[in-house]
C-alpha cells in the first residue's frame, strides 16, 4: 500500500530533495549598509558630463583644432577671466534683462489671447486664424521690418523674443483650455458659479498643465531669439560678446557664450519643473523607472 501523507501533515518529515515544496525568503544583512539612491539632479549631469569627456579627450589627442573649436580647459579660463573682470557678468545681466521683459510681454498677451480664444467661439474666430498665420512666418525673417518699426535699441529685441514665445504659449494654453472635462464646466454651471469664477477656479486650473508645457517651449526659444537679436547693432549682452569674438576669431569666447545660454537654458527649465511638481502636485501621472 502506498504512504499516506498523514504523518507529514501531522509534522512528520517533509519530502526529501532539494526544492520539494521549499519557500525561500532572503533576508537583508544587517551589517551591509543599504544602497542609497543617486538623486536626480546628479543623473540629470550625466550626459553633459560624458559630452565634456569626449570633448577633452578630443582636444587632447589632436581630433579638434584649437581654431575650430576650443578645449574644454581654454574655454573654462576664458570664462574665469571674463568673469573676473566683469565682462561676463555686466553682459549677462542685460540679457537676462531682455529675455525676462519679452517673456513677460508675450506670455502675458498669449495668456489672454488663448483664453478669449478658448472661451468665445467668436474670439476663436477673430484670434486663432491671424494666430495662425504668424505662427508660420519665419521670426527672424520679420528681423527687417521690426527693425522699421522699432529701430536699432533694445525695443526690438524685446519685441522678437516676446513675439517668439508668445506662440507656444498661446497653441498649448488654447489646446489645454479646450480640453478642459467638460463635467467640471456642468458642475460650475450648476452651483451657479459666474463666468470670472468658472474662468478662475475650473478653466485656468485645468488648462495649467499645457500652460507649463508651453512656457517651458517658450523659455527655450527665448535664448535662441536672443542669441540672433544681440547681434543687430548691438553694444552689449551675450549674443554681442560671441558676434564680436567671431570677428576676431575667438573660438572660446564664442564657446563661453553658448556655455551661458545653455545653462541658461537648463536652469529655467528646471525652474518650470520644479513650478509644475508644486502646482501639480494633485496630478498623478506615470513616473520613468
Amino acid at each position: 500500500m502506498p504512504a499516506s501523507p498523514a504523518g507529514t501533515a501531522a509534522g512528520g518529515p517533509a519530502s526529501e530533495g532539494p526544492a520539494a515544496g521549499r519557500v525561500e525568503i532572503a533576508l537583508a544583512d544587517p551589517l551591509r549598509p543599504a544602497r542609497r539612491p543617486v538623486p536626480k539632479g546628479l543623473r540629470r549631469l550625466l550626459g553633459p558630463v560624458l559630452l565634456v569627456a569626449f570633448w577633452q579627450i578630443g582636444s587632447s589627442t589632436g581630433l579638434i583644432q584649437p581654431d575650430i573649436l576650443a578645449g574644454p580647459w581654454t574655454v573654462l579660463h576664458t570664462g574665469y577671466s571674463l568673469a573676473a573682470d566683469g565682462t561676463l557678468g555686466h553682459n549677462l545681466a542685460i540679457s537676462l534683462r531682455r529675455v525676462a521683459l519679452g517673456l513677460l510681454l508675450g506670455v502675458a498677451v498669449a495668456v489672454v489671447l488663448a483664453v478669449v480664444a478658448g472661451l468665445f467661439q467668436l474670439g476663436e474666430d477673430l484670434v486663432d486664424a491671424p494666430v495662425q498665420i504668424l505662427r508660420a512666418v519665419p521670426i527672424l525673417g520679420l528681423v527687417p521690418l521690426a527693425i522699421l518699426w522699432f529701430g536699432i535699441g533694445e525695443h526690438v529685441k524685446v519685441f522678437l523674443v516676446a513675439l517668439g514665445t508668445a506662440f507656444p504659449v498661446y497653441i498649448n494654453t488654447f489646446a489645454a483650455i479646450r480640453g478642459v472635462d467638460g463635467r467640471f464646466v456642468e458642475l460650475a454651471r450648476t452651483v451657479r458659479l459666474g463666468r470670472l469664477a468658472l474662468i478662475r477656479r475650473v478653466v485656468l486650473p485645468g488648462a495649467l498643465p499645457g500652460f507649463l508645457v508651453g512656457l517651458r517651449f517658450a523659455l527655450t526659444i527665448s535664448w535662441l531669439i536672443l542669441v540672433v537679436s544681440e547681434q543687430i547693432n548691438a553694444s552689449s549682452g551675450i549674443g554681442y560678446l560671441m558676434d564680436q569674438a567671431r570677428t576676431f576669431g575667438q573660438t572660446d569666447v564664442i564657446v563661453v557664450g553658448l556655455a551661458v545660454y545653455g545653462v541658461l537654458g537648463l536652469l529655467s527649465d528646471a525652474l518650470v519643473r520644479l513650478l509644475e511638481r508644486r502646482a501639480l502636485a494633485w496630478r498623478r501621472g506615470l513616473e520613468a523607472t
